[in-house]
């Protein structure tokens, strides 16, 4: 799924209007597993100036970047922060768990050939999916607008709770980023076919 689904399915799931630790925690948990993606896209885009098309078709697959997907994209790492945080019986700590093991659970089967190893360190298996949530061979023409969809809808879930202005903003911003990976993936891969 695109990061910011992730984002407002956690904020549905976990987050409360009077408990911001509790809905800051759902949202880290949810963006923790894409962030060194992120990071790592952002430095090779416009710190090191590499093409659009290099990064995603040769650097993601890399052996230096799948090392480091396998750490923060494995069910097993997250689920001992959720034994560890269960253990301490820290609240917050198991809701930023679980929101990042609900983020591994809906990747694991929208991943055709893009997938990561989610067992590490017991196994540098990848799952390859059927079915992908951005690649039109592999039904993303059905998932896409599904995702999109939910999340929506969840949006609009999150304002019925959340009543305040700056919260009903922030929600509208999150599912407006939602919007965003159509336009952005079409301009970066434009840009870099230029």
């Amino acid at each position: 799924m695109n990061t910011p689904a992730h984002l407002i399915f956690a904020a549905a799931a976990f987050a409360r209007p009077h408990d911001r630790r509790r809905t800051l925690a759902a949202l880290s948990g949810a963006l923790a597993p894409d962030l060194s993606l992120y990071v790592m896209v952002g430095v090779s885009l416009y710190v090191m100036g590499l093409s659009p098309h290099y990064v995603f078709d040769t650097l993601y697959f890399s052996d230096a970047w799948q090392r480091v997907f396998a750490v923060d994209n494995s069910f097993i790492v997250w689920g001992a922060a959720f034994g560890v945080a269960w253990g301490m019986g820290a609240r917050n700590a198991m809701v930023f768990a679980v929101s990042g093991l609900m983020h591994l659970a809906f990747d694991f089967p929208l991943h055709h050939d893009d997938g990561r190893p989610h067992f590490w360190p017991l196994s540098d298996w990848v799952f390859q999916s059927p079915v992908s949530y951005w690649d039109s061979a592999h039904h993303a023409g059905i998932v896409g607008p599904i995702e999109m969809a939910v999340s929506l809808l969840f949006c609009l879930i999150l304002m019925r709770r959340f009543t305040s202005l700056r919260s009903r903003v922030l929600i509208g911003g999150l599912g407006a980023v939602q919007l965003l990976p159509l336009v952005m993936w079409t301009y970066i891969f434009a840009v870099g076919a230029a």
